[in-house]
Order: structure tokens, then C-alpha cells, then sequence
């Protein structure tokens, strides 16, 4: 048995070594691919794929990357300080723009293909900067895991023009996540996280006073020290979806106290909890969507 476990240590051991020059030769890819752009702007939402990126582009490029971030209220206010610390530590060239994704029509009736809308806003500002200031390329953080999901904005980046040198070299998340940790990426383990307006269920209007409710409400979740976590709007009704190995934190009479009286003073009726636990785009589940 000894020999067996020994085997199979060394067998693991080998495989993180191949894992690890893998990872390694395309971070020199990426490198050398965003060298040949000569000047980008990164599309910068702090989340960990778009720090790796900006972090890369940076080490490339130098002031040539600069590093922009949308303001809106689907944008939490939480993402955007932890964009900013980013900004600080890597000592960024970086910039905030204001988009207004949430004041079109098209966006605020929340059709399946809303995040097209809203990339559509985001890239067509990105693309404008770029061409006053005389940079060659819009860079945003699209992954090689990301090819098989329904991402709507996918098609307007394609329209405008934008690139994804994370994907181009095939960087998965799983490779992003360990390369950020080398590099001291503080949000390298930190949670994936869509918009705030994918809290609330296609063809429900997404206004600016529900994506306060769902970011209020998250936040009081991150503040009981829940890691992975969405509030679903369901108009009177909060949804929440938490991680299977927290769903037995949240029901301690302490924590579920606090939970119901902040979401009830936020303005929510009712407060639910997901049994399923969290899931990835859980609000496409009623509705058959392709990969686009």
C-alpha cells in the first residue's frame, strides 16, 4: 500500500510540474502577443481574469496599457473598491468612465441577450477612447472556459472590434487563477461575479432602484462573511443562493435573524434560500440558450 501511495504522489506531482509549464508557456504567449499590439486599453473590472490581464499588459507595456473602468449601477460598489486596490498595488495607468447601459430601453426591458446590450455601451465607449487617444487595440478578459457559455456580449465584441488574448492563447480559469497567485494577485481566489443586473430574471425591467436592493443585500452577506453568495430578485421575494458548504451557516438563528431584518429593511417582503445552493447563471435555467 505504502508503494502504491507513493506511486501515486509522484504520478500527482508530475502532473502539476506539466500543468505548471503549460501555464507557463502560454503566459509567455500572452505576453508576447500583447508586446506585438504595441498599445491597448484593457477593459478593467477587477474581477480576477481582467487583473491578470491588466497585470500582464502592464508588465508588457507600461503606460502604453491603460487600464479602464465602467461606472454604472450594475457595477457593485464592492467590485469597484477592490478594482481600486488593484489599481494601487500594481500601480496602474487607469481610468473610470461612465456608461449608461441602464438608462436604454433595450437594456432596461431585459431580454435574453441584455448582456449584449450592455457590452454594446461598454465597448463602443472603450473603442471611441481608444481611437482619440491613438491606441491599436480594446482588450478585455475573456477566457478559453468562457467559449461555451451563453455570452451575448461576446457578439458585440466581435462587432467592435475587441480582443480576448486570454482566450486567443487558450488560458483557462483554473490557469488565470494560478498564475495570478504567483504573481501576488490579491483577488486570485476570489469569486466569479457577473453584473448586478444578472440578479434579476429576464423580462423583469432592471432599474436602478432593484440593482440597489440586490447590491445591499449582497452586501450584508459578505459582511456575515459568506464567500460565494447571489441575491435573486424576485420583485417582493430575495432569493438567496449561497455555497452548499455555507447553506448551514446561513440558518443559524443568529445569522438568519440579521438576514431577514436587513433584507426586509432593504425593502424585500420575503427571503428565501435556494436549496440547489449556488450556481452559475442559475436565471437561465427556465430558457433554452446556446453557447454564443
Amino acid at each position: 500500500m505504502g508503494r502504491v501511495s507513493s506511486d501515486q504522489s509522484i504520478s500527482s506531482r508530475n502532473k502539476s510540474d506539466l500543468d505548471s509549464r503549460v501555464s507557463d508557456q502560454k503566459e509567455r504567449a500572452l505576453l508576447e502577443l500583447i508586446a506585438d499590439m504595441r498599445s491597448v486599453v484593457v477593459a478593467f473590472s477587477g474581477g480576477v481574469d481582467s487583473a491578470y490581464l491588466a497585470y500582464a499588459a502592464s508588465s508588457v507595456l507600461g503606460q502604453q496599457a491603460l487600464c479602464v473602468t465602467a461606472a454604472s449601477p450594475s457595477y457593485s460598489e464592492y467590485h469597484r473598491k477592490l478594482a481600486l486596490k488593484i489599481v494601487e498595488d500594481l500601480v496602474l495607468h487607469h481610468e473610470v468612465i461612465k456608461t449608461d447601459e441602464v438608462k436604454k430601453p433595450e437594456y432596461r426591458a431585459n431580454p435574453v441577450n441584455r448582456c449584449f446590450h450592455c457590452k454594446d455601451e461598454l465597448y463602443t465607449r472603450l473603442t471611441t477612447l481608444a481611437r482619440e487617444r491613438g491606441i491599436a487595440y480594446v482588450i478585455d478578459g475573456n477566457n478559453a472556459d468562457d467559449c461555451g457559455d451563453y455570452r451575448p456580449g461576446r457578439v458585440a465584441a466581435r462587432q467592435l472590434g475587441v480582443r480576448s488574448p486570454l482566450e486567443e492563447v487558450g488560458l483557462s480559469k483554473e490557469e488565470i487563477r494560478n498564475l495570478s497567485r504567483k504573481a501576488g494577485l490579491r483577488v486570485w481566489d476570489e469569486p466569479a461575479s457577473a453584473c448586478l443586473a444578472s440578479r434579476i430574471p429576464y423580462h423583469s425591467e432592471v432599474t436602478e432602484e432593484k440593482l440597489k436592493m440586490v447590491e445591499q443585500a449582497e452586501e450584508v452577506l459578505r459582511g456575515l462573511g459568506l464567500q460565494v453568495c447571489r441575491v435573486r430578485h424576485h420583485d417582493e421575494c430575495a432569493r438567496l443562493e449561497v455555497s452548499p458548504s455555507e447553506m448551514m451557516r446561513i440558518m443559524g438563528p443568529e445569522t438568519r435573524e440579521i438576514i431577514l431584518r436587513e433584507l426586509k429593511r432593504i425593502g424585500y417582503r420575503y427571503v428565501t434560500i435556494d436549496l440547489e445552493g449556488y450556481r452559475m447563471g442559475s436565471l437561465n435555467e427556465p430558457i433554452s440558450l446556446k453557447p454564443v
